[in-house]
C-alpha cells in the first residue's frame, strides 16, 4: 500500500485555502488602504502647520504653494493628488486618492485653516 493524498482529501484541503483566501485577501486590502490614509492625514496636517507659518509671518495664506503635489512623497507610486486652495484669509488643502487607493471609503479629504478635517463620508475612522 502506497501512503499519499486522495483526490478528495486533495479537493478539500483547496477548497478550504480557497474559502480563508476569499475573506482574508479583501481585508488585506482595507489594512493597506487604511495605512496610505494614514500618511496623507499626516501630509496634509503638515502643509497645514506650514500654511500657518507663512500665515505668521505674512499675515496672508494667499500665494502659499504646496511642497508636494502627491502623497506619498518619497516617490513610487502616488495614491492621492494634493492641491491647496488660498485667499488672504483661508486655506483648504485636498486630498483626492487615485488609482487603487479610489476604493477608500473615506474618500476625498480635507483640512483648513480652521483645522476642520472632512472626508466625503461621516466615518470617524477618517480623520
Amino acid at each position: 500500500m502506497v501512503a499519499g493524498f486522495t483526490l478528495i482529501e486533495l479537493m478539500l484541503v483547496i477548497g478550504v485555502i480557497a474559502v480563508l483566501s476569499a475573506i482574508a485577501y479583501p481585508s488585506y486590502l482595507d489594512q493597506v488602504r487604511k495605512s496610505r490614509r494614514g500618511a496623507v492625514k499626516a501630509d496634509l496636517v503638515e502643509y497645514a502647520q506650514r500654511a500657518e507659518r507663512q500665515h505668521s509671518s505674512s499675515n496672508t495664506y494667499a500665494g502659499y504653494a504646496l511642497p508636494y503635489t502627491v502623497s506619498p512623497r518619497e516617490g513610487g507610486t502616488a495614491y492621492y493628488n494634493l492641491k491647496v486652495d488660498t485667499t488672504q484669509s483661508t486655506f483648504t488643502i485636498t486630498a483626492t486618492p487615485q488609482g487603487s487607493q479610489a476604493k477608500d471609503k473615506c474618500g476625498e479629504m480635507t483640512i483648513d485653516q480652521a483645522n476642520r478635517k472632512t472626508a466625503e463620508t461621516t466615518l470617524s475612522e477618517c480623520w
